[in-house]
């Protein structure tokens, strides 16, 4: 039996964020709802496409079931109703003004139906300013501070920076939603009641703040208009090799020594003290190592020369492309990757998560589900 199974959610969320909310708890076997509007849900229009078919789509929504519901339509809300009778939670993605016009406020829902969870994950949380709940991810990640110095290094004269990833704030808040509504659901189990999670995604990426931005707020950094103020100043970066790219982190006398071990001892290498990263990283030294290096790992493969680095205690990893992670080793031996057929893509490997469970592992058994396939079924359960 799957971890979740018996447990029935309605999703009418349209966001990124409130999706993968279902999505992981789909995946771990709960009967996940989906309630879309007749033009399907706005992530379906979101690329990249395959085949004419919304690839974002069909990873934020396998193993769900999709049910067509015009919630302008008097008679489509009281088949709503009807679903959230029988669901023991709700996921939303909406603020009060669309609430309060369609009837689904946390107070209306908590009257017509006191034992529902309903979780509203939103850009700023509920009581934000009405034109800030439109805002998108970039808008999100750049409030939060996250987006100032990541990545680095980048001109000021370029536009505001996303981060690592284009929905990085909606993964993060789909996180702490499926955590905070199981959480809920795990009360709901004990006493039959249930209550209201509103979730903003920019105070969960606050929530994951890091050591540049701490060292801002304690005040041991002074806030400045280049992006590379909060960088810690050494030559870490990405570097060109013989099949990509690696990435090189080094702050220690250590990481220092065992890199220059690595690489033969050059003789460049002889012109930097033993403690330059600790005590002499000048942006000068900076700019003279990066010259250095930069020929040498240009002629090494990715694989074999992190490994070589990781096991002599430098920290170098490989820059995986998106083809080449179905491939990685660790990955297949982990099963991280689950092989699923789709009726337009072929036979695709849908990652899953980053936790294995011995008993109730996660299972991709279906993908995506095309617009209203389950709307009979469901509605008239």
């Amino acid at each position: 039996m799957s971890a979740l199974a018996g447990l029935t959610i309605v999703e009418i969320a349209g966001r990124p964020a409130g999706e993968y909310t279902g999505k992981l708890l789909a995946d771990f076997g709960a009967e996940v709802i989906k309630v879309e509007p007749p033009e399907g849900s706005p992530t379906r229009q979101m690329g990249p496409f395959k085949n004419g078919v919304s690839a974002l789509f069909e990873f934020f929504n396998t193993n769900k079931k999709s049910v067509v519901l015009d919630l302008e339509n008097k008679a489509d809300c009281v088949t709503l109703d009807r679903l959230l009778a029988r669901a023991n939670g709700l996921i939303d993605d909406h603020d009060e003004v669309w609430g309060k016009s369609h009837g689904l406020t946390s107070g209306e829902v908590a009257t017509a139906h006191p034992h529902l969870v309903h979780l509203a994950v939103t850009p700023f949380g509920q009581g934000a300013p009405a034109e800030w709940q439109k805002a998108e991810p970039i808008n999100v990640i750049n409030a939060s501070g996250w987006a100032y110095h990541s990545p680095s290094e980048t001109p000021d004269d370029k536009p505001p920076l996303k981060g690592p990833g284009r929905f990085l704030a909606d993964y993060e808040a789909g996180v702490d939603s499926a955590l905070a509504l199981l959480a809920s659901l795990h009360r709901q189990r004990q006493t039959g009641k249930g209550q209201f999670i509103d979730i903003s995604a920019d105070e969960v990426l606050l929530n994951r703040i890091d050591c540049v931005l701490d060292r801002m707020l304690a005040g041991e950094a002074e806030p400045g208009l280049e992006r590379t103020a909060y960088d810690m100043g050494g030559p870490m970066t990405a570097f060109a090799c013989k099949d990509g790219h690696v990435y090189l982190f080094m702050t220690t006398q250590v990481h220092w020594l065992e890199l220059r071990a690595l690489m033969g001892d050059p003789d460049w290498a002889k012109e930097f003290r033993d403690d330059w990263l600790e005590f002499d990283c000048t942006p000068e030294n900076v700019r003279k190592f990066r010259t250095g290096f930069r020929p040498w790992i240009a002629k090494q493969v990715k694989i074999p020369i992190t490994e070589a680095a990781q096991k002599a205690g430098v920290a170098m990893v490989s820059i995986n492309t998106a083809a080449e992670l179905p491939r990685n080793e660790q990955f297949i031996a982990r099963g991280f990757f689950q092989e699923v057929e789709h009726p337009a893509f072929g036979k695709v490997a849908y990652p899953t998560v980053p936790y294995k469970l011995s008993k109730t592992p996660v299972r991709i058994t279906s993908p995506a589900p095309a617009l209203g396939a389950d709307s009979g079924a469901v509605v008239d359960e």
